[in-house]
């Protein structure tokens, strides 16, 4: 009996032990030369305006995170908050094109949004009063937020035909709140005019050369309110969808030192009740699309309007609230760091998560506020990745992602490795450039030769040798249980779950002799910091 049930076991733990392929490799970091460079609050996300009847493919994932009611006193959501030391918020979306201001001389009725049949994405004009917005900021001051404020840029026009929108803006209701604001001593970040009226728009459209002289008066506006103060809020716009030709007739007409940035949003994964979420953020292919559309902008920008930079303002991978049971999940992190990553390398300085809570794509859940997977893969990019973006190369294949920036805070590098197949484990041999361009100068072995020796070498770090244990530290996230849509992330074998009081948890490393070979299971994340990484990009 006991014979019999060892071959079974034999015989059932076959596919486990087989079924996982072992692909050696090496990844080389190049420390001399800075590709790009973020903000040093790269990491954003958003509080949108949407409220509890908002409701896509028979789900109501918004509940009460709308800016209006979202419980600013919940412990977690501070702690949260607090636990990114200065998180950038933009308090921004779909619905802020219909928001009045309940301050000044409003001459229209200040009410909630209502369900309305006929109303832009089937609302009403909605409200926000100034006592709510003094506590809006007593919770931003408390958490140190970094607010970027989405201003109506609806207001006084009118319906032309379809979704065009015609007419000047009407600046009198956002100066009034501009100047309470002011008033108060409120600091505000930047100030960003307009949602995803760009281009073709989502429900409303307001063509660029009407866009950009409305631009024109509001940078003046500013201007003239904050004209002896020590800080003058950034400009940023559209928020909305990229469309090249929109967007440099914007910077054109708009002109020089107007626009200081350009924003744009990102769903690449297409609509959130899509089957095929999964299989998109596993796809490589799928991945590198978004590339077209960041150097694109990038290119925009640098031609017509070199003084601007580009920012995210909103990007939840999959539109209408984000796939249930999957933007909520670990495997959104494969497309969210990627996200980042790939962003970073292409000059992006702010890249705004949609939500920080709400709907099915919230860094939190909406309800218990309990940090989903993905608030975890933001707070180590916070923490861990700096704002040098550096190159990286690798001989891996696709499904092995990289990417590398200096350290936050630190001396050294961190790189990012994002293992997208289900099946293949890496390991990993990484390599600093300037060892590499030293072998070939020293020795002038031929590029076959030099390939074989690089493959059989341990990673290193740098020219100078030592006797010193060096060592790296890795932070290796997984699901819980193996499952990729387990809402619980695993960070070197132990769960993160928030303490009974809301307490993030420690992100504690493991520390790896920097001499040997990095490995990356199937299905996994890994940040890997060189504390002693020579880059002379880093300073």
């Amino acid at each position: 009996m006991e014979l019999r049930f060892g071959l079974f076991l034999f015989v059932a733990l076959i596919p486990v032990v087989f079924a996982q392929d072992i692909s050696h490799g090496s990844i080389v970091i190049d420390g001399t030369m800075t590709v790009a460079q973020t903000d040093d609050n790269f990491v954003c996300a958003t509080i949108d305006w949407w409220p509890h009847d908002k409701c896509d493919y028979d789900q109501c994932p918004w509940h009460n995170t709308s800016v209006t009611n979202l419980n600013l006193s919940h412990p977690f959501l501070a702690k949260a908050v607090q636990a990114f030391n200065h998180l950038r918020i933009r308090v921004g979306g779909s619905l802020q094109d219909q928001v009045l201001y309940n301050v000044g001389n409003l001459k229209s009725p200040c009410h909630p949004f209502q369900k309305m049949k006929d109303g832009l994405f089937g609302f009403s004009k909605g409200c926000l009063h100034m006592k709510r917005w003094d506590e809006l900021i007593r919770f931003f001051k408390e958490t140190g937020v970094m607010v970027t404020f989405g201003l109506n840029a609806l207001h006084g026009r009118h319906k032309i035909k379809r979704s065009l929108w015609g007419g000047d803006w009407d600046s009198s209701n956002a100066e009034d709140f501009m100047k309470y604001t002011i008033s108060k001593g409120y600091h505000i970040d930047s100030w960003e005019f307009g949602n995803e009226l760009s281009g073709h728009g989502i429900g409303a459209h307001v063509l660029a050369d009407q866009y950009g002289t409305d631009l024109i008066k509001l940078k003046s506006m500013i201007n003239e309110l904050y004209k002896g103060s020590q800080s003058k809020p950034s400009l940023v716009a559209p928020g909305g969808f990229f469309e090249e030709e929109w967007f440099v007739k914007l910077l054109q007409t708009s002109g020089s030192r107007v626009l200081d940035v350009m924003s744009h949003h990102m769903y690449n994964l297409g609509a959130g009740v899509d089957p095929k979420l999964v299989s998109k953020i596993l796809n490589p292919d799928h991945l590198n699309k978004a590339a077209y559309t960041f150097s694109n902008l990038t290119h925009v920008i640098r031609t017509h309007g070199p003084w601007s930079s580009a920012w995210v303002g909103e990007s939840g991978g999959a539109y209408n609230s984000g796939g249930a049971r999957v933007s909520n999940t670990f495997v959104n992190s494969f497309w969210y760091l990627d996200q980042l990553g790939m962003s970073s390398k292409y000059h992006t300085k702010v890249y705004c998560r949609q939500t920080l809570i709400g709907g099915n794509y919230g860094l939190l859940n909406a309800t218990t506020f309990v940090p989903n997977p993905d608030y975890y893969s933001a707070l180590l990019w916070h923490r861990l990745m700096g704002k040098v973006v550096l190159s990286v190369e690798s001989d891996a294949s696709p499904f092995l992602r990289s990417y590398a920036h200096c350290s936050k805070g630190r001396a050294g590098v961190t790189l990012l490795v994002i293992n997208l197949s289900n099946q293949t484990k890496f390991v990993m041999n990484v390599q600093n450039s300037i060892n590499l361009k030293l072998a070939v100068n020293e020795q002038n072995i031929s590029r076959d030769g030099f390939t074989h020796t690089l493959k059989k070498t341990f990673s290193w770090v740098g020219t100078k040798a030592s006797d010193e244990a060096l060592l790296r530290e890795e932070y290796h996230l997984t699901p819980k249980n193996g499952y990729i849509r387990s809402r619980t992330m695993v960070l070197n074998g132990i769960p993160l779950e928030v303490t009974g009081a809301g307490n993030i948890p420690s992100l504690n490393p493991v520390r790896v002799n920097v001499k040997s070979p990095i490995s990356i299971s199937p299905l996994s994340i890994a940040f890997i910091v060189f504390p002693n990484f020579e880059a002379p990009a880093c300073g």
